[in-house]
């Protein structure tokens, strides 16, 4: 690890606290998916990728509602400017309620209409084969994007095509809109089918933050051109315990005990790192 592990919960922590500021006070946004998602985008920001612009590695959030998340991480990893948390989905603002790109130019690309992020890390991951480049492209997902037809299309052609370069991470959370997954569309077991379609899976715990690093690293090693994903095991919520596996929290904001009791629970999280 490049990071001291307390420091990165801390951080991962503070992220949380962040993402829940700003989406109550934008008045709206997806609390749920984007505290299940905080310790995926921490390992990869603050441990995995490279961030250096020439060889900059790509990162699509192709699960997009989680972009509060993804905000708040890079203003912690010092990317953008702390003040435009209070902007999140205002007008112009570079902080929209799904990632804009023409906004936030630092972004790989726009995301948010669900089903299409792998397709467009794929056509990423060619062009820097093609160029010899040495850049990673990682691709994280929704369980309940997995719905789409278009990423199963995309999970063949990856694999048809020996896009080693390419990173799959899906946030398999359980829940999506309105119910469990299971009850929705059931997948079965998402390792055995991504395995079925010629990919390499590993599972981990994706709120350890260690075990999501190693599991990337272990690819990474690897240097196989077999496309890799990693099924992170995850809780929609997680942090507020009222949250934790509750649909409802898709894209509800709390209010009046609620909202203060979330945020009592989020900054004791934060005081357990000190």
């Amino acid at each position: 690890m490049k990071n001291d592990i307390r420091e990165l919960y801390r951080k991962a922590s503070q992220i949380r606290l962040d993402t829940f500021e700003s989406i109550v006070q934008a008045g709206s946004g997806h609390l749920g998916g984007s505290f299940s998602v905080i310790e995926i985008l921490s390992a990869l920001y603050f441990e995995v990728m490279e961030l250096d612009e020439e060889n900059k590695d790509n990162l699509i959030l192709s699960k997009g509602h989680g972009a509060p998340a993804l905000y708040s991480t890079l203003v912690n990893k010092g990317l953008c400017e702390r003040g435009l948390l209070s902007q999140l989905r205002k007008h112009d603002s570079p902080f929209q309620g799904h990632p804009d790109c023409r906004k936030l130019p630092l972004l790989s690309t726009s995301s948010g209409s669900l089903g299409q992020g792998l397709s467009i890390g794929i056509g990423m991951a060619i062009a820097d084969k093609l160029s010899n480049s040495n850049r990673m492209t990682y691709v994280i997902l929704g369980d309940g994007e997995l719905n789409e037809g278009q990423i199963w299309e995309s999970i063949m052609f990856a694999s048809a095509n020996k896009i080693g370069n390419l990173i799959a991470l899906v946030d398999r959370n359980n829940l999506q809109l309105d119910g469990r997954t299971e009850d929705v569309l059931d997948m079965g077991n998402l390792k055995d089918k991504w395995k079925a379609f010629g990919w390499s899976v590993l599972a981990v715990d994706g709120h350890r933050i260690e075990e999501i690093v190693e599991a990337i690293n272990n690819f990474l090693e690897t240097n196989s051109n077999t496309p890799k994903v990693i099924i992170c095991n995850t809780v929609k919520g997680k942090g507020i315990s009222y949250m934790e596996n509750n649909y409802l929290y898709h894209g509800k904001i709390p209010s009046g005990e609620l909202l203060e009791d979330g945020r009592n629970e989020l900054r004791k999280e934060i005081s357990k790192w000190d």
